[in-house]
């Protein structure tokens, strides 16, 4: 280690560096940032990362991130539980849920089909997805995947997987532009999306 450094500083720089879009000046920052500050503050962001380590699950039924089993969507007797919405990620979810449009529930795949990075349909809940919809009770499955290669690759595949079960397939219009991501998508653009999804 260099003259003059402090050795636990250099390490919580270490450790904010591994955090996604965050580089060795933005770790600094934060670092002496939290340094300023009294040490409840900084208590309150250790605990709160310890609680979300400890505290969140995957809903078992939607795999969706939740405190409780089953989450709150799924739980909710106004939604209609018929019509499933398919995301990629949790955070999707989250997008989709601020626009307020969404009535139904929803299934997190947990990514996407992608043979070159070795992520495979079993890698994936859509096995799970293929069970709950076999079992009945669903009318319609959207299919709010990333428009991406990848996406439509996914979107294809449970399509296909899904084709003898006589349930609607859906997709969100193409509002959302080619190639960008759920999460980072305006209300706006999910809104219309949304509104526009038509058949496969």
């Amino acid at each position: 280690m260099k003259s003059g450094t402090i050795e636990c500083l250099e390490r919580l720089k270490t450790e904010f560096q591994k955090l996604p879009g965050i580089g060795p000046r933005s770790a600094e920052r934060i670092a002496f940032h939290l340094l300023r500050q009294p040490r409840e503050e900084a208590e309150r962001l250790a605990r709160a990362i310890v609680d979300v380590k400890d505290r969140t699950r995957h809903c078992g039924r939607c795999f969706n991130l939740t405190e409780t089993d089953p989450c709150s969507v799924c739980a909710d007797p106004r939604r209609d539980q018929g019509e499933v919405w398919v995301v990629e990620q949790p955070a999707d979810v989250q997008a989709l849920e601020a626009t307020g449009q969404i009535r139904g529930v929803y299934h997190v795949l947990m990514g996407h089909v992608a043979p070159l990075e070795g992520i495979e349909p079993g890698d994936l809940t859509i096995g799970a997805l293929t069970a709950r919809v076999r079992a009945g009770g669903i009318h319609e499955v959207v299919l709010a995947l990333n428009p991406t290669l990848d996406g439509d690759g996914t979107a294809l595949h449970i399509q296909s997987l899904l084709a003898d079960t006589g349930v609607r397939i859906t997709r969100p219009a193409r509002g959302l532009a080619v190639g960008s991501q759920l999460e980072y998508a305006s209300a706006a653009m999910l809104d219309a999306a949304i509104r526009g999804r038509g058949p496969v």
